[in-house]
């Protein structure tokens, strides 16, 4: 059984080939594919984009299933902002520091009580010849007003973790990997995989 990716991002890859790995034999991203394609992530939620990703780079492979993920941190104060934005919230050709940056300028001022925040993901599951699955999970969290830690990408250095005193940037990969929002929404994927389809 061969399971395609539709990404190159290495840290999502890492986590999906830990969760996933005892359902496919082989799990590659687009690159090891050999696929090169660019699907234009115009949903307006996590599950839309999850889900077209997957349908397009499924129409193009040669593999049993194409798994996608969206993810991005919403935050209370921002009314759920920056959302399925969140990869290019400081505009297009920018990078973490820069959207990093401009959430932090968007919340000076907002007191602790009110920087409520949650990692969300989508997963959405192509598969030849039986149905699609999909599944969603989150991480609930606080933003803090300075990076803390070096580890992760994204947000992750922005995202305070309750539970474990620690950014998401502080955590190792693998306790990252145990409680995050990808990990939980992949973790529902592999209950539907364990039924009968």
């Amino acid at each position: 059984m061969r399971l395609i990716i539709a990404s190159n991002n290495a840290h999502k890859i890492a986590e999906i080939k830990a969760i996933l790995g005892a359902f496919y034999e082989e799990i590659l991203s687009l690159k090891e594919a050999g696929i090169d394609i660019d699907v234009v992530e115009d949903g307006d939620t996590f599950l839309a984009n999850a889900l077209k990703k997957a349908q397009e780079v499924f129409a193009v492979c040669d593999a049993d299933a194409a798994l996608s993920d969206d993810s991005g941190l919403m935050v209370q104060a921002l009314e759920g902002a920056p959302g399925v934005y969140s990869a290019r919230y400081a505009g297009a050709g920018h990078d973490d520091a820069a959207n990093n940056a401009k959430l932090l300028e968007a919340m000076q001022g907002v007191p602790n009580a009110e920087r409520g925040c949650r990692f969300v993901s989508a997963v959405a599951l192509v598969r030849r010849g039986l149905h699609t699955l999909t599944a969603q999970g989150q991480v609930e969290g606080r933003l803090l007003r300075a990076p803390q830690g070096e580890n992760g990408f994204g947000y992750d250095p922005l995202f305070y973790y309750e539970p474990l005193h620690k950014s998401f940037a502080e955590l190792t990969a693998a306790q990252k990997n145990g409680i995050s929002h990808r990990k939980r929404a992949i973790e529902a994927l592999c209950a539907q995989l364990e039924r009968p389809c």
